[in-house]
């Protein structure tokens, strides 16, 4: 299949350091291009692919330099989908909402895949401006705030098995990784460890709108000991990050889409210790790849309950669930099925103004 994949420019696709949705667009065109299929990654210009690379803007919006305007980048993405669009048999776009007036017109297949939370007021909104637009979830809780919209499928996050690699002996401190936000529970972890007596380590981004938030509320509660800030790691740094870890603690307090520093840990052989909000339940398997639980003090228990989990099923668990062939695959059907639906009522539209046509008087 000839296939547009659409990803932000906010980041490079893989980005250089944080970067959720890059990263699994990344992932995901690999794969496909493995599979044997033609495909065009429409990103910003610094980024890496085995596909065919368009770059649409010269560089990634967060951390090029000289900064550039957002909204110039954006209309040069949705000129690149104008101009480009029917040269291929599907696209698939991983850009919210930005893609919908252009390809929703173009009679081209394409679907939408939600990375972000689905619960804000005004989304519901804009969706319903888009009845016919094909959206694909990422965890069927994701889903349940917009239960209207056109729901393709649920595809599950994977990543590249050898990318990280498993270590089975016990690690010797807790892990944290992910922004440092109010809503993934930074505060909540560092109590959680402080209560079992173990190290926690945290490797996470401040984003400059919560640098007051860290400044108050965490950083008198970083002392280099107990609880460590090791900064933003990328690829090779979070394979011993994580590698390293007892447990990756993720206490989050908002509905997670999916959480792919969760399965980056499962591939690692590490264990997690959740909150059940979100994806988590559909992610996590209770008792074989960690823990869901309900409270800070349930955490705390189930830090101690470590031993009885075998990293060793930890990562099979991930083999199984999580890899990237899995989600080509799974997105495959997904084109497969929009194609052959695009293809159906093309031809029932033919056959249509055939008939119309045949029943015409003759001049």
């Amino acid at each position: 299949m000839r296939i547009a994949q659409f990803a932000p420019l906010a980041e490079s696709v893989p980005p250089r350091l944080y970067g959720g949705t890059e990263r699994v667009v990344a992932w995901l065109v690999d794969e496909l291009v493995e599979l044997g299929h033609e495909v065009t990654l429409f990103a910003s210009g610094d980024s890496r692919t085995r596909g065919n690379l368009h770059a649409v803007w010269p560089r990634a919006l967060r951390l090029g330099r000289p900064r550039s305007d957002p909204m110039a980048a954006c209309t040069a993405m949705l000129e690149a989908i104008m101009r480009h669009a029917d040269e291929f048999d599907v696209i698939h776009a991983h850009t919210d909402w930005l893609h919908l007036p252009v390809l929703s017109r173009l009679g081209i297949p394409f679907l939408t895949t939600m990375h972000g939370r689905l619960d804000l007021p005004w989304v519901a909104d804009v969706v319903r401006l888009f009845p016919g637009a094909p959206f694909v979830s990422i965890s069927n809780n994701q889903r349940l705030p917009l239960a209207h919209a056109n729901w393709s499928g649920t595809v599950y996050h994977g990543m590249p098995p050898d990318l990280l690699h498993p270590r089975y002996e016990p690690g010797s401190y807790l892990a944290f990784l992910g922004r440092l936000t109010s809503d993934k529970g930074p505060e909540c972890a560092i109590r959680i460890a402080r209560a079992a007596g173990v190290p926690l380590h945290i490797a996470a981004k401040v984003p400059r709108d919560e640098t007051r938030y860290f400044k108050e509320r965490l950083e008198p509660q970083i002392d280099g000991k107990q609880v460590q800030l090791i900064g933003e790691v990328g690829d090779r740094r979070k394979q011993e990050f994580l590698g390293g870890a007892a447990a990756l603690l993720f206490p989050i307090n908002w509905p997670e889409p999916f959480g792919l520093v969760m399965i980056e840990a499962m591939a690692c052989g590490t264990p997690i210790i959740a909150f059940r909000a979100g994806s988590v339940p559909e992610v996590v398997d209770d008792g074989v790849t960690g823990f869901v639980v309900d409270s800070e003090e349930d955490a705390v228990h189930a830090i101690n309950r470590l031993g009885e989990l075998d990293r060793r099923k930890v990562r099979a668990r991930f083999e199984e669930r999580f890899t990237a062939k899995r989600m080509a695959l799974e997105y495959l059907g997904l084109y497969r099925a929009l194609t052959e639906c695009t293809n159906a009522g093309f031809r029932e539209d033919h056959v249509a103004r055939v008939e119309v046509s045949s029943d015409e008087p003759s001049a």
